[in-house]
């Protein structure tokens, strides 16, 4: 799927990441952690070419990423940028529409999958709306809903990377779009997610990548990840390890 090998990103005469290795794999959604400054949206604006790599290698399907034609890689790798700007009065589904560029497959399908990528982002109801008079976090769903569409109905060798595609929304829809991230790994997809809420991250990722002033503190599953230690050293936060008592994932409470 999408494969990091020692990755480094310079801005000016900073060292913004370092040394990262990650690796994507089909069905599995990974969490990105880390502290503000840490690296987080850096990384992801690397893996999707928006940010030149100073050294390392970044591999989609086997192939280097800079060696996909746009179009082409358009089809298998999306990205969800922590803030999306839109100035124009569109209506919501043809926001999401513009996920469907990459193809041509046609108006009548076209449609078929935008409204499906907006049921599964919970944003139907929006249908016909002015995007520029939704709220923060409808505009946040719409827009995962154009990322979703842009790869439905999600496969093997398709990357989805999202960037706190939660950060606007309420406790509900914060749980409705990971379900729905969740899904699209299932049906064979790769996913990696920006996310700042560790119980989120516990619930939902089944593998974590933490990072400390960009680097790698720790790696691998949230029960290997989300520990005392780790998080003390990271977030400068004493916490509470516990199972959660229905799902057995780590339960993270502040002290």
């Amino acid at each position: 799927m999408l494969q990091v090998s020692q990755l480094q990103v310079r801005r000016g005469f900073s060292t913004v990441l370092s040394e990262v290795d990650l690796h994507l794999r089909a069905g599995r959604v990974t969490g990105g952690l880390g502290a503000n400054g840490a690296g987080k949206s850096t990384l992801l604006s690397a893996l999707c070419g928006e940010l030149p790599i100073t050294s390392g290698e970044v591999l989609l399907n086997n192939r280097r990423l800079e060696d996909w034609p746009d179009q082409q890689r358009a089809q298998y790798l999306a990205v969800l940028p922590q803030h999306s700007t839109l100035n124009f009065g569109f209506r919501v589904e043809e926001v999401v529409g513009m996920g469907r560029l990459p193809y041509s497959t046609g108006r009548q399908l076209d449609e078929q999958i935008v409204r499906a990528a907006l049921v599964a982002a919970d944003s139907e109801h929006l249908l016909g709306r002015n995007y520029l008079q939704l709220s923060g976090g409808e505009r946040q769903r719409v827009h995962l809903a154009r990322v979703l569409a842009q790869l439905w109905p999600g496969g093997k060798g398709q990357v989805l990377l999202l960037d706190e595609p939660t950060s606007m929304l309420d406790p509900l829809h914060q749980h409705s779009i990971l379900q729905a991230v969740r899904v699209f790994a299932e049906r064979g997809g790769a996913v990696l997610v920006i996310v700042h809420d560790l119980n989120l991250a516990a619930r939902y990722c089944d593998d974590l990548l933490l990072l400390n002033k960009g680097r790698v503190f720790a790696s691998g599953s949230p029960d290997e990840v989300l520990r005392a230690d780790s998080l003390g050293a990271v977030f400068g936060l004493e916490v509470l390890i516990q199972k959660h008592p229905e799902r057995n994932h780590p339960l993270i409470i502040a002290r």
